[in-house]
């Protein structure tokens, strides 16, 4: 899975939300924590361990 691409896409709103299931979570932590916009994503965790990440509202 090509994170860093996905990451992109949510900063440059391409997509609206990615859901990473508890399974990869870790890599896509690992990519995360070295991507240089990393402020403007969150993510909220759901119940069973995935989470949804999205872009911060900037300028909207």
């Amino acid at each position: 899975m090509d994170y860093q691409k996905i990451l992109d896409q949510l900063v440059n709103k391409e997509l609206k939300e990615y859901k990473v299931e508890a399974n990869n979570a870790f890599e896509f932590q690992k990519t995360l924590r070295n991507y240089e916009k990393r402020q403007s994503i969150t993510g909220k965790a759901q119940r069973g361990g995935s989470i949804i990440y999205t872009a911060v509202n900037s300028d909207d």
